[in-house]
């Protein structure tokens, strides 16, 4: 099975969605809080490991998303504001 979200599409992510990271020393991951209105929204984690095409899969649940909405995200189809609509409309902020 191919991986959809891969490390540098993940780390999109969390630049578009304007995600504090949050270094956790001596593991393997690295956290990422979406704060909106000063509450945090959501949270992820990113592996700090050297191979890029390890498999993020983990992001779209994290934000609240389908896998192929979470890639429209990392790749500029979808906009901050719109992943904001997505949330309002479940009743989530």
């Amino acid at each position: 099975m191919s991986r959809i979200i891969t490390r540098e599409l993940a780390q999109k992510i969390a630049e578009k969605l304007g995600a504090v990271r949050h270094p956790k020393k001596n593991r393997p991951h690295d956290l990422y809080v979406v704060y909106h209105a000063g509450r945090r929204v959501a949270q992820f984690g990113i592996r700090r490991s050297s191979e890029k095409d390890k498999g993020h899969d983990h992001v779209p649940n994290s934000i609240f998303l389908s896998p192929h909405r979470a890639l429209l995200l990392a790749q500029c189809p979808m906009s901050q504001s719109d992943w904001l609509s997505v949330l309002r409309g479940r009743g989530m902020i």
